[in-house]
């Protein structure tokens, strides 16, 4: 697995989440701002507490590992798409 697995993410403030059909939506005051995160159904708005690795949140769905790390390398860019525009932060 990556690095970004071991990493906690948390919402930056002003920033909120909700769970969509599609994956997760992020709406930000600083602007305002909409982003989404292709995430299906792997991963919770909880998840943005900081309190679990990222690897550790996708794989607690039951999956195989190496499902587990395609669907790491696929949010490994958007991640840093969304802390680069402070939606989020590393914890």
């Amino acid at each position: 697995m990556s690095l970004i697995s071991e990493k906690t993410y948390g919402l930056s403030p002003g920033t909120q989440v909700r769970k969509e059909d599609f994956g997760l939506l992020f709406y930000t005051m600083k602007g305002p701002r909409l982003y989404f995160l292709p995430s299906e159904d792997f991963l919770d708005p909880s998840f943005f507490s900081g309190d679990c690795p990222l690897g550790r949140a996708v794989q607690q769905n039951g999956i195989s590992p190496e499902t587990a790390d395609t669907m790491l390398k696929k949010f490994e860019k958007s991640i840093a798409q969304l802390l680069a525009k402070g939606v989020i932060h590393e914890c």
